[in-house]
């Protein structure tokens, strides 16, 4: 079964699972940090920022997703609300103060420190995400009703907000 688009919000394919439709905007995420990390390697700070402010956007984008409209899902058909969903919200803010000292090194355009908080964002945002991946999402697939619907609520976060999680097809001409 493929999903169909909701007008006005292009999907990357028919997905059928959250844990596919989560697990893309996770790789999105990837490739937009490092996109910023390759700026600031080659020091090319007017770029880095935005790459980095496009990287924090989806960042915030894919937190709220999950924490306004998965995750009270969630909680709601099982009843968990101290279980994962409770890990990965103070894993979520482990990520925002990591966030916030990165848009401070990029401001003072110190490459180093840049590139040192980014590498330990990288590995809680991988270990973080294997979580949700292997465990939160698939029981989300197996516990919530109506997936499709509840992907649609989940995209119209980022364009409700004016945040976004930018798709592969964006910029490309």
């Amino acid at each position: 079964m493929t999903l169909p688009s909701k007008p006005g919000l292009k999907r990357l394919d028919a997905m059928t699972t959250l844990l596919e439709f989560m697990t893309a905007a996770h790789r999105r995420c990837d490739e937009a940090l490092a996109a910023a990390e390759g700026e600031v390697c080659g020091k090319n700070w007017g770029a880095a920022a935005q790459k980095y402010q496009e990287f924090n956007a989806a960042m915030a984008c894919h937190f709220a997703q999950e924490e306004d409209v998965l995750f009270p899902a969630f909680e709601e058909a099982t009843g968990m609300t101290e279980g994962p969903t409770a890990v990965m919200r103070m894993e979520h803010e482990q990520m925002r103060s990591l966030l916030a000292q990165l848009a401070s090194a990029a401001g003072e355009q110190d490459s180093s420190r840049f590139l040192g908080l980014s590498e330990t964002l990288m590995i809680l945002i991988q270990q973080h995400n294997m979580k949700e991946e292997q465990m939160l999402y698939p029981m989300c697939d197996q516990r919530l009703e109506e997936i499709d619907a509840l992907i649609g609520r989940i995209e119209a976060v980022g364009s409700d907000s004016g945040l976004r999680s930018p798709k592969p097809e964006e910029g490309a001409p």
